[in-house]
């Protein structure tokens, strides 16, 4: 029976050489992270009612609110203002096409093409189209080498590249296709630096992007609003209007030829047709809240860990299409409340953590971390006396690589790019409590996702504070209607909020604040 209750009460792994015991006041408040309360949370947040969390939308309102409710339930004490919201100045750059005409036929933003530019209000009133072939400006091949485009309007085949009988690039003499073929911005940088008035843009890609993300090709782009003047800053740089082959076609028939043929052996020539466009950016103000919850320490509370997630997500389109995000990042939203459930509950008992805790439901990063930029620039508590950021992002889910495989793992980002001690602690606590396959695959500086710098934990560590971002990786539901509650995996998920938990216990009652002793990239 002693054997037993032995067994039960310490674990047997080897760490560093010594056999580790659990901490049996940790055991008694990660289990207060459960799938009942998780499951609850997240239904709420990734619910109709909430329409995906958009930001600037009602959603995303709802959903700040929400947070800051559960918050005050658990006592946490506000921070702004004796408030729980940190306001965010933000401005959304809306491309506004007002007409859009080729030879007289109609076409809608966001149906039939996308456009991408900064000009304001401008009317494009032509002629004519100068087709250019692949737009490609190169010492072994030019396709605009003889003719002047300057404030003309010109068309262009934006992907592929030009190649001999053999099938070789005309560029490279091989098989591998030139940076020109390769880059997604090239040619239209390079051909910017020409002037054109208007750039026509088409690819086979088009029609699909525009089927795939309906709204959110034209819903433009977010930013801070730092000072007066920003909202009047403009490029001069030409519009470009993503077309679909078909329009292509329709325009290239006025020549007797088509995209299919031009990508064979492609010509620049004019085409006789008019142009009537009116378009232009608008920029609108409004503000969306991050949400804060302080938890305050005892001997050393001047020192902050900052556990975070986002809680916007891709909203309601026009057409009422919800964008529910329950894994992004309704999971990591949902994992910050119940942490801030377990912490809170320890203070009331008394053994509350030595180090504060700041609990931030960060907006707006899918909008380009918008929310932790703002904090990391108007920081509430110095970010000197910030010890660490611990995000949670997408832990709700098993990925596409572990799908057939393990499933308990979870992908840990960045503990070791600035302290060793951190990943350190990651690693014992998932030794002595969760026992997780750590897969550190996104660690990897030659990641061609580059997931390191696409959570709200980068804006931490570029100012040198250690963070580690926990993520349970991609799938097929990523940025889709179909990321919905009933495919979560509540077990793994608390699992992995427990981890969370054991290390932010571990940071927020050492002596030592965590060192920073590295820099990796």
């Amino acid at each position: 029976m002693i054997k037993n209750w032995i067994k039960s009460f310490l674990l047997i792994p080897v760490l560093y050489g010594c056999a580790v015991a659990q901490d049996p006041l940790q055991i008694k408040y990660a289990d207060l992270l459960t799938e009942e309360s998780a499951k609850t949370h997240l239904t709420i947040l990734a619910s109709p009612e909430f329409e995906g969390r958009g930001t600037g939308q009602e959603g995303g309102k709802k959903a700040a609110h929400y947070i800051a409710s559960h918050f005050e339930s658990l006592g946490l004490q506000p921070t702004v203002n004796n408030a729980f919201f940190q306001p965010l100045k933000l401005i959304r750059n809306s491309y506004i096409v007002k007409e859009f005409s080729i030879n007289d036929n109609k076409y809608k933003n966001g149906t039939d093409f996308y456009v991408q530019g900064d000009n304001q209000n401008t009317v494009f009133d032509a002629q004519e189209i100068i087709f250019i072939g692949y737009g490609i400006q190169d010492e072994k091949y030019n396709d605009i080498s003889n003719i002047d485009i300057e404030n003309k309007i010109v068309l262009l085949i934006n992907e592929g590249e030009p190649v001999d009988t053999n099938g070789n690039s005309i560029i490279t003499g091989t098989q591998k296709p030139s940076e020109w073929a390769t880059s997604r911005f090239k040619r239209i940088q390079e051909l910017e630096k020409k002037n054109p008035k208007l750039i026509l843009a088409t690819a086979s890609n088009v029609a699909s992007m525009i089927s795939r993300f309906g709204d959110r090709i034209t819903a433009g782009r977010f930013e801070l609003d730092k000072s007066p003047n920003q909202s009047q800053s403009v490029s001069l740089n030409a519009p470009v209007v993503h077309i679909s082959e078909a329009i292509a076609d329709k325009i290239l028939s006025k020549n007797n030829t088509s995209i299919n043929e031009q990508k064979k052996a492609a010509k620049t020539f004019v085409i006789k047709l008019p142009v009537l466009a009116e378009m232009g950016v608008i920029k609108e103000k409004f503000s969306d809240p991050n949400v804060l919850g302080f938890l305050p320490g005892t001997d050393l509370k001047e020192e902050i860990v900052i556990i975070s997630g986002h809680y916007d997500h891709d909203g309601i389109l026009s057409d009422g299409t919800i964008f529910p995000g329950a894994d992004d990042n309704g999971s990591g939203t949902t994992a910050v409340l119940e942490l801030a459930k377990a912490f809170s509950q320890a203070k009331k008992d008394g053994n509350g953590p030595r180090r504060s805790i700041l609990f931030i439901g960060f907006a707006a990063e899918e909008k380009g971390l918008l929310g932790s930029q703002f904090y990391s620039e108007n920081p509430i508590f110095p970010l000197k006396n910030t010890v660490t950021c611990l995000n949670l992002d997408m832990i709700g889910r098993i990925d596409d690589k572990h799908l057939e495989g393990n499933h308990n793992y979870i992908h840990l980002i960045g503990s070791d790019k600035l302290s060793s001690e951190l990943y350190k602690i990651n690693r014992k606590a998932n030794d002595v409590y969760t026992k997780m396959e750590l897969d550190y695959m996104y660690d990897d500086p030659k990641d061609p996702m580059r997931i390191y710098y696409r959570s709200d934990q980068y804006n931490f560590a570029k100012h040198g504070i250690p963070v580690t971002f926990y993520f349970s990786g991609l799938h097929p539901h990523y940025h889709t209607p179909d990321d919905t509650v009933d495919k979560i995996d509540f077990p793994m998920m608390v699992k992995r909020e427990k981890l969370v938990f054991h290390a932010a216990w571990e940071i927020a009652n050492r002596d030592q604040r965590l060192i920073v002793d590295s820099n990796k990239e």
